[in-house]
């Protein structure tokens, strides 16, 4: 099934071709077909396989809405509508908000309406209140969809997070594209569907979009670790002696010494499908990573009381080094089930070895990633 791919895919993709997409797509979509000629963008597709041909009638019918389209799904109808499958813990789809958030207020007076679609990939992310907290945490304003079970994502067919379906005014798909990257062209695209539509941009110009903290680009000339799962499901790398031993609450061992992309655990652990839960008073994690940043997608014991951690890189208090989710000694909090930014290197990037201790029994951990 299409959703086999994961975070990671996207990753491995960009590892693989040393580029700054996450998938090589081609194809121009022009032609007497949609009677109006795009000019070609190399970093859109043609629809998938197998893709809905009625995209709104599928969004109209979808529910729940966990952000409403102003005037109901039936509004829809005469809008160009940009189509956003996105999880809220994947450091890939958070990449992507500033974009998204841009052409929401650059063109919603010009009849584009952004449309996400919450496709989850770990159980917390069902919950929609936990998706409606981080959706205002995020500042995403525009109408949000709760997709549980994955049906508009079969129907629509999409192959990975962030997915981005371009729709016409007509209510055709006219472009998609997986992964990060080539977000100027997109623009352009959405533009030229504006204007097809008879919409008037002179007085829009196409300014630079930055994102800030967890948001930012990834350094891809660096980045060479791949998303790396803690469940036993998926995990690899595991380098803690006697190996994974599944479902199972028993004591864990620091490995010797870590290679690159390696990870090992001390203290008693639960490791499950998902993820990694501190049964123990205390416990720790390793990872010997080579990248600008590292990411943790970390959730608390569901008693409604935060769990203090502590990150050290390479032994030592972060510094200058630390992620936006600890200060400069390494102290953070789990407050919600999310991803939380654990390094961020300034100056040159090097290999390190990031530690992350925790205060008391109950945390899980899901997967790191890197940018």
């Amino acid at each position: 099934m299409a959703r086999t791919y994961t975070r990671g895919f996207v990753t491995a993709a960009l590892l693989a071709a040393g580029a700054s997409v996450a998938v090589g797509l081609t194809g121009a979509l022009t032609g007497p077909g949609f009677g109006f000629s795009l000019p070609s963008f190399g970093a859109i597709s043609p629809a998938p396989l197998g893709a809905t041909a009625g995209p709104l009638p599928v969004l109209q019918s979808a529910m729940p809405w966990l952000t409403a389209v102003p005037g109901g799904s039936q509004a829809l109808r005469g809008k160009v509508v940009v189509v956003n499958f996105w999880t809220y813990s994947c450091i890939n789809s958070l990449r992507a908000l500033p974009y998204l958030r841009a052409w929401n207020e650059r063109y919603a007076g010009k009849g584009l309406v952004v449309v996400g679609v919450h496709a989850p990939e770990f159980q917390f992310e069902h919950d929609a209140d936990k998706v409606r907290l981080a959706s205002t945490q995020l500042g995403i304003a525009y109408p949000n969809l709760q997709d549980n079970d994955y049906a508009v994502w079969r129907r629509f067919a999409n192959e990975g997070w962030p997915g981005f379906y371009f729709i016409d005014a007509e209510g055709r798909v006219r472009g998609y594209r997986v992964g990060e990257g080539q977000y100027g062209e997109a623009e352009q695209f959405i533009r030229g569907l504006l204007a097809e539509a008879g919409q008037d941009l002179s007085g829009i110009p196409m300014a630079p979009i930055d994102g800030a903290g967890i948001e930012a680009e990834a350094d891809w000339a660096n980045l060479r670790s791949p998303e790396t799962y803690l469940g036993y499901a998926k995990a690899q790398g595991f380098a803690s002696p006697a190996g994974i031993k599944p479902d199972q609450s028993r004591d864990y061992a620091a490995a010797t010494a870590l290679s690159l992309n390696h990870w090992d655990i001390a203290g008693r652990w639960t490791l499950g499908r998902e993820f990694a839960r501190l049964d123990g008073d205390s416990g720790a994690i390793r990872f010997r990573f080579h990248a600008r940043d590292a990411h943790l997608v970390l959730g608390g014991s569901g008693d409604g009381r935060p769990i203090r951690f502590r990150v050290t890189i390479d032994g030592v208090a972060p510094g200058e080094h630390r992620g936006v989710d600890v200060d400069a000694d390494g102290w953070g909090e789990i407050k919600e089930d999310r991803l939380y930014q654990l390094v961020r290197q300034s100056g040159e990037v090097t290999s390190r070895t990031v530690s992350i201790t925790f205060s008391r029994p109950g945390a899980r951990a899901y997967a790191f990633t890197f940018g």
